[in-house]
């Protein structure tokens, strides 16, 4: 007992960079070797006729027995606990081996004392560590441990810290608290079962079939229509079987939203500042539209919200999609975390496809070209590769989330023709009744001019063509002065800012590349008559937000992106000095495929008739009652 506290004692007066060179090389380092001050004594050794063989041979017997010894105590150290308990094993264990050490030490005083016994004192002494280490690897089998190493190719296993791994463990995320390893069978139980319901596994472990997958790549979508109180109207669309309606809860518990174990702790703080101060400490940690997108994201369907603003909600959402993205890659990495221990505690050789749990690559750049197969292997693990990438069925279960501020035919066409989530798509569909038209305050005719085109390809030349054949003759006139043409896209801007050079028609020209001198001249030759046209394009009025003075003619090349612009743009006219408001004008052209934009401006009421009507031109005035 005596030894084995004294080599505890020298244990605990190790330093911390002292006991880390004893885990990794098995042994002090020899800057603190405890050297004595006699000197050693001289040893005699007599040699049999077979010296060299059998030297030869049992130096490199012992070479061998010490690389296994060394490996099964690298083996013993490196061994992480995953228990207060365990650690204590750990120490004693180290504890030993001072033990050993500082024995030997003893012996060898002893030795030198007795008369220079000091040779037959070291294979004892060897022997002895060779028996504590086959204890001490004994007692770590049995215990479970993982002793893996390989001593005739001297592979020393790379060291993992076994111990903070299972902190951020898929298992441990959604289980109590452990009290001791006799409930493993309960908490195996327990955490299938919590598998089962968390949507991340359900959507991640659901297996596609081929009848499934041709059946979404041929079959067009249905479906249904359904309101919430906060969202509006959502269209729930699916090419599979018909999913269950999805409703949505009053009130959400942290837990039962299978979030990361972190996360529920955290998501109440960092969320608080969008809450009502009314709200008391224990109640809802969502606000009503968070909890409505997070109901819908979390079952992992794709979702498209176009009324996201960026002074009102823009936060809000952002914390509630960065809250499941979070959630998501906490999850993946754990599940990963975790197929790596259950990997190294397994047989060598075995083969098991539930630890799948990795993609093909991991691209540095995202991009409208994705889920594509790589060219290159990039050194992945093909063993560990799910076979949904293998089988190159990814885009089936990509989630994707589309939030705007406005209903934009490009991204409807991107939602509706590349997203192929088996699980469906939800869209926001709330239809604006009255339109930004009735924000214009000054009174003003506006005349809404259709243009027939054969396809959306066509749209582009057919406007130009139409506003050059039968919009601009109207206003070559020295009377339709102090015309302002709006134009959303910068590449009509540039095509008519070059027609114009060419017809040498008396004009000047803003957009969002001009520099400032130039928007200086531009506008005071525009209020002062000076040039009789203005071409203004709509990125430079979402960066700048100028107010033109001298307005008297607005043209509307193309309806704006923005439907407020339509009305901030048409307000700018009663910036202009008094004059004859009679001789006000409003032109717009629009088509059959400017309808989402058209319902923006004039309501959906007035869009269906504009579209379906016979007639090409409609009047409306506004600023009557005033």
């Amino acid at each position: 007992m005596g030894k084995r506290r004294g080599g505890r004692e020298l244990l605990r007066s190790l330093s911390k960079k002292q006991k880390k060179h004893l885990r990794e090389f098995g042994e002090e380092h020899p800057f603190y070797d405890r050297v004595s001050g006699r000197p050693e004594a001289t040893q005699i050794c007599e040699l049999s006729e077979n010296s060299d063989k059998s030297s030869t041979e049992s130096d490199s017997e012992t070479e061998v027995e010490q690389v296994s010894v060394y490996h099964k105590l690298l083996a013993t150290l490196k061994t992480s606990p995953e228990s207060e308990s365990e650690e204590d094993e750990s120490e004693s264990e180290e504890a030993g081996e001072s033990e050993a050490e500082v024995d030997s030490e003893g012996s060898q005083e002893t030795g030198e004392a007795d008369g220079g016994g000091e040779d037959k004192n070291d294979v004892p002494e060897q022997d002895k560590a060779t028996d504590t280490a086959e204890q001490t690897l004994g007692q770590e089998q049995a215990d479970g441990a993982d002793t893996s190493c390989d001593p005739s190719h001297r592979v020393i296993e790379e060291f993992t810290d076994v111990k903070h791994e299972s902190e951020f463990s898929l298992e441990t995320n959604f289980m109590e608290e452990e009290s001791g390893d006799c409930n493993a069978d309960k908490r195996d139980s327990n955490s299938s079962q919590v598998f089962s319901e968390d949507p991340f596994k359900q959507h991640m472990d659901k297996e596609l079939e081929e009848k499934e997958v041709e059946k979404m790549s041929t079959l067009p979508k249905s479906s249904s229509q359904s309101k919430w109180p906060r969202l509006g109207q959502l269209t729930f669309s699916s090419t599979l079987e018909k999913h269950k309606t999805l409703k949505v809860d009053k009130e959400v518990d942290v837990k039962q939203l299978y979030l990361h174990k972190p996360l529920e702790s955290t998501w109440p703080k960092v969320n608080k500042q969008f809450l009502s101060s009314v709200n008391k400490p224990s109640g809802p940690s969502f606000t009503p539209l968070q909890r409505e997108l997070f109901c819908i994201m979390n079952t992992y369907r794709d979702l498209f919200y176009p009324e996201r603003n960026a002074l009102t909600n823009g936060e809000e959402i952002r914390h509630a999609y960065c809250l499941h993205a979070l959630n998501h890659v906490l999850k993946a990495n754990a599940q990963v975390l975790s197929n790596n221990a259950k990997r190294r505690d397994q047989k060598p050789g075995t083969d098991n496809d539930d630890y799948r749990d990795q993609g093909l690559t991991r691209p540095k750049h995202l991009m409208k070209h994705i889920n594509l197969l790589p060219l290159d292997s990039h050194g992945v693990d093909f063993s560990r590769v799910r076979m949904l990438n293998l089988s190159n069925w990814s885009k089936y279960y990509r989630q994707t989330l589309l939030f705007s501020a406005l209903q934009d035919p490009q991204i409807n066409s991107v939602f509706n023709k590349h997203c192929f989530n088996y699980m469906g798509q939800v869209a926001v569909r709330n239809v604006p009744l009255s339109g930004s038209i009735s924000h214009v305050v000054v009174q003003l005719p506006h005349v809404f001019r259709r243009l027939e085109a054969e396809n959306v390809n066509s749209v582009i030349d057919t406007r130009f063509q139409f506003f050059i054949d039968k919009v601009l003759p109207e206003y070559r006139d020295a009377i339709m002065s102090h015309t302002l043409i709006y134009v959303p896209s910068y590449f009509d801007y540039v095509r008519l800012r070059n027609y114009f050079k060419k017809e040498e028609l008396n004009f000047t020209h803003i957009c969002e590349y001009t520099k400032k001198a130039g928007i200086c001249r531009a506008r005071r030759f525009f209020l002062k008559g000076e040039k009789q046209f203005l071409l203004f394009t709509e990125r430079f009025h979402f960066y700048k937000r100028y107010t033109i003075k001298g307005i008297r003619n607005l043209i509307f090349y193309e309806l704006p992106t923005y439907s407020h612009f339509y009305s901030e743009i048409c307000n700018m006219m009663k910036a202009t000095d008094n004059g004859a408001d009679a001789t006000w004008t409003c032109t717009v052209l629009y088509s059959k495929y400017d309808a989402q934009k058209l319902a923006a401006v004039v309501g959906i009421d007035r869009t269906a008739q504009m579209i379906q009507s016979k007639k090409n031109v409609h009047l409306f005035v506004t600023g009557e009652n005033e």
